[in-house]
């Protein structure tokens, strides 16, 4: 695995963030740089993270106020309730991912800002392997990363969210919109006029929130005058 496979810093949230941050939940953390990078930023806030990895114990509970090593395919700790929470490359590592999604936004603040990123295996190098060589092969880091359960295209990780009761409210496409891109993916989507950016999208990384609950309007009998 890369060196920075378990402590990057994912940095490119920051468009994401809310304003305010009181108590914030990574799930997945790794060694909790990122919370680390976010205490910087909310510097009242308190941090759980939520990793499976027990080797990483001792850096994570450096780096969070409140750490938790748990198996993450079964039911999560007590972690409060939340009000932005991050889910950064982790849900595809999972067995039941919408389970584990499910739980958190149960228990999170009705104004939590939940950020979750998730790989595009509909990328057009990964078709474009299988169509011209009839194969693909798993790698230390990345959309075919050896250690994925599951994987997502645009219209089923919109569906992972939206089945959880949020709603979308920021879409960013990692690999065309983040600096650092490849500069043949940018100069590809250019030269389509941007047909081709979802084929071109490492990642999506989305920001959204539990979806309002609707407006029941309350009927009232319609009055007949009976004096007519």
């Amino acid at each position: 695995m890369p060196p920075d496979y378990f402590d990057h810093v994912r940095s490119e949230i920051a468009p994401l963030l809310p304003p305010t941050a009181r108590r914030i939940l990574d799930v997945g953390c790794g060694t909790g740089a990122t919370s680390a990078w976010l205490k910087t930023l909310y510097s009242n806030a308190y941090t759980v993270g939520l990793e499976g990895n027990p080797a990483l114990r001792s850096i994570l509970t450096r780096n969070v106020a409140e750490a938790h090593i748990v198996d993450l395919n079964q039911p999560i700790p007590d972690v409060g309730a939340p009000d932005l929470v991050l889910f950064l490359d982790v849900l595809e590592h999972l067995v039941h991912p919408e389970e584990l999604l499910a739980q958190v936004v149960r228990v999170m603040a009705d104004d939590a800002t939940l950020i979750i990123s998730l790989p595009n295996v509909a990328h057009l190098w990964v078709a474009a392997r299988l169509f011209f060589l009839g194969r693909f092969d798993y790698q230390d880091a990345g959309i075919l990363d050896r250690t994925h359960l599951r994987f997502f295209y645009r219209d089923s990780a919109y569906a992972l969210v939206e089945s959880a009761g949020l709603e979308i409210l920021t879409i960013l496409r990692n690999g065309v919109e983040r600096p650092g891109a490849r500069r043949s993916s940018l100069l590809l989507n250019w030269l389509t006029m941007g047909l081709l950016r979802e084929r071109l999208t490492e990642q999506y990384v989305l920001s959204a929130r539990k979806r309002p609950a609707p407006i029941i309007m309350q009927q009232f009998p319609v009055s007949v005058d009976v004096r007519s």
